[in-house]
């Protein structure tokens, strides 16, 4: 998942990248914002894409710094919303040691560190705490590498979408185990990284953050499943959310 990848997936991105304030159906996310929000306070969206969050953001924030690595994405976002005057709008890759960066008062990143490369996700956890203040608050939410599992385990017991068997060829099992063992697991068929509940309590530790709460942010399973069974109810597909502070 580079620059090209997403400035491509752009115009489209309403159909192609799953809509997280849209299926967050206990509207946890909405209300973590909600309580840090402050007229007195900055706010940076880190991987903004085309701005979903910024009529939330907007209204409860003094300023608000809007970064994505998609110029196309933050074109959509101010067509879309031009009367968020408070918004300020750059193109930055996070995973670009270099990458100049303003330290806010409070963050969110919402499904942003899905790259496949460790080298990349180790610069943008590091870019991080370079956004927000000493004793600021991030929210992450990340894709859960127990629930993607979960996921595996009944489609491969149950099958709920009757997938037509396929060959699978060695080159191709060795890859997908290479991927499993670093925590990538492919959503359309691209590696995505997915995480740990105790593996981002730790990333975050080093970077100088403080991982106050974890809490699921829960789906229904016809977000993985076309035809899941009636009976599969609890426990449901889900991202880890995490509140952290700023050592």
């Amino acid at each position: 998942m580079n620059r090209t990848y997403w400035e491509k997936i752009a115009p489209d991105y309403n159909v192609e990248i799953f809509d997280v304030l849209a299926n967050d159906n206990k509207g946890l996310i909405r209300k973590t914002i909600n309580r840090f929000a402050s007229q007195q306070k900055t706010v940076v969206d880190i991987g903004c894409a085309i701005g979903k969050w910024l009529p939330l953001l907007s209204p409860g924030f003094k300023r608000v710094y809007a970064i994505d690595i998609s110029a196309k994405n933050l074109d959509i976002a101010k067509k879309i919303y031009p009367e968020y005057k408070n918004v300020v709008y750059s193109r930055v890759n996070m995973s670009d040691p270099k990458a100049k960066l303003t330290k806010c008062d409070f963050a969110i990143c919402i499904n942003a560190i899905l790259t496949d490369s460790l080298r990349k996700r180790d610069f943008f956890f590091g870019n991080l705490k370079k956004c927000v203040k000493k004793n600021g608050y991030i929210i992450l939410v990340i894709p859960s590498l127990e629930s993607s599992m979960l996921t595996s385990i009944i489609r491969n017991k149950w099958n709920p979408d009757k997938d037509a068997p396929a060959f699978i060829s060695k080159r191709k099992k060795h890859r997908q185990l290479k991927n499993l063992l670093e925590g990538n697991a492919e959503i359309d068929n691209v590696p995505t990284k997915h995480y740990l509940k105790e593996e981002l309590e730790l990333l975050l530790e080093l970077e100088g953050f403080t991982a106050e709460k974890f809490a699921k942010i829960e789906y229904e399973w016809t977000t993985e499943f076309l035809r899941p069974p009636f009976w599969l109810k609890e426990p449901r597909p889900w991202d880890w959310m995490v509140i952290a502070r700023k050592k």
